[in-house]
C-alpha cells in the first residue's frame, strides 16, 4: 500500500496537501514551511499525513520520512540525530528546538515546523548561519597565552577550577538561543547573542587562558554584550539545559568588579 496518495494526474505546486492512503488510521499532519528565495515567490507551508505505524518517535523521523518518500524537495539539516551536532535546529510547535530530540508524542494537534526565526533562509528549513557563526569567531573561542606550553605535561587545572566550566563548554552552537532572543533579533549585526557571550565566559573563566583583560576589553561595548536584557528566551529554549543568560550577567560583574 502506498504511504500517501495525491489525485490522479495532479501537479505538486505550493500549498499541497499530501494524504495518507486509505486505511492508514494512526496519522499525525505536519505542516512544513516551504520556500526557496530563487523563485522569487512568498513562503508558503505544505501539509503531510504521515503514517505514524512507520515513523519512528522523533520530528526529524518524520521530517525524513516525508522527504524520502513524499516529496523529495524538501530541504532541511541533519547529521548526528543524537542532539550533538545541532545542524538540526528549528522552530516546532511554536519554539526553537532541535528535530531529533523532540518527541513527536509530545505535541499535542498538529506538527508545525518553522526555520530558526528572524534569519534569511537558505531554502525551506535550512537557515543561513553566517552571521552567528562569525560572531562566536569574533570571541576567538581557543585558548590564548602567553606563557610557553610545559615541555612534559599539558596545562594544570584544579578540579574545582575545571568545575566553573560546566554548563558551558557543552554548547553545540545551535543558535536555538540566539534565535529566541528578541535582542538578538533587533540588533543582530551588533550584538554578539546569548551564544557567542556563553562562549565568550566559557574562555575568560578558564583559569588555564591568559587573556581575560583582553576579552573584557573587547566585550565592553554598548552593543555586543548589554543588548542582554535577561529575557531568559535563551535558557527556556536551550536543548542543553545551558543559561546563556547567566553567563552573560557573570560577565557583566567582571566588568565592573575590575572597576571597582
Amino acid at each position: 500500500m502506498a504511504e500517501f496518495s495525491l489525485p490522479a494526474n495532479s501537479v505538486v505546486k505550493k500549498g499541497t496537501d499530501f494524504k495518507a492512503s486509505d486505511g492508514v488510521k494512526n496519522i499525525k499532519r505536519f505542516i512544513v514551511y516551504r520556500y526557496d528565495p530563487s523563485t522569487g515567490e512568498n513562503p508558503y507551508t505544505d501539509t503531510y499525513e504521515v503514517d505514524m505505524d512507520t515513523c519512528g518517535p522523533m520530528v526529524l523521523d518524520g521530517l525524513l520520512k516525508i522527504k524520502d518518500q513524499m516529496d523529495s524537495s524538501l530541504s532541511l539539516r541533519r547529521s548526528c540525530r543524537e542532539g550533538i551536532c545541532g545542524s538540526c535546529s528549528m522552530n516546532i510547535d511554536g519554539a526553537n528546538t532541535l528535530a531529533c530530540t523532540m518527541a513527536i508524542s509530545d505535541i499535542k494537534g498538529d506538527v508545525k515546523v518553522y526555520p530558526l526565526p528572524h534569519q534569511p533562509v537558505v531554502k525551506d528549513l535550512v537557515s543561513d548561519l553566517t552571521n552567528f557563526y562569525a560572531q562566536y569567531a569574533s570571541v576567538e573561542p581557543w585558548m590564548k597565552t602567553d606563557t610557553a606550553t610545559p615541555p612534559d605535561r599539558e596545562r594544570l587545572q584544579s578540579k574545582e577550577d575545571r568545575e566553573k566550566l560546566d554548563g558551558l563548554y557543552e554548547c553545540i552552537l545551535c543558535a536555538c538561543c540566539s534565535t529566541s532572543c528578541p535582542s538578538y533579533w533587533w540588533n543582530s549585526d551588533r550584538y554578539l547573542g546569548p551564544a557567542a557571550l556563553l562562549n565568550a565566559y566559557r574562555w575568560i573563566v578558564d583559569t588555564r587562558d591568559e587573556a581575560t583583560g583582553d576579552r573584557l576589553d573587547d566585550l565592553e561595548d554598548p552593543f555586543k554584550l548589554y543588548r542582554c536584557h535577561t529575557i531568559m528566551n535563551c535558557a527556556k529554549v536551550c536543548p542543553k539545559g545551558l543559561n546563556p543568560a547567566k553567563a552573560i550577567a557573570e560577565t557583566k560583574k567582571l566588568l565592573v568588579q575590575r572597576k571597582v
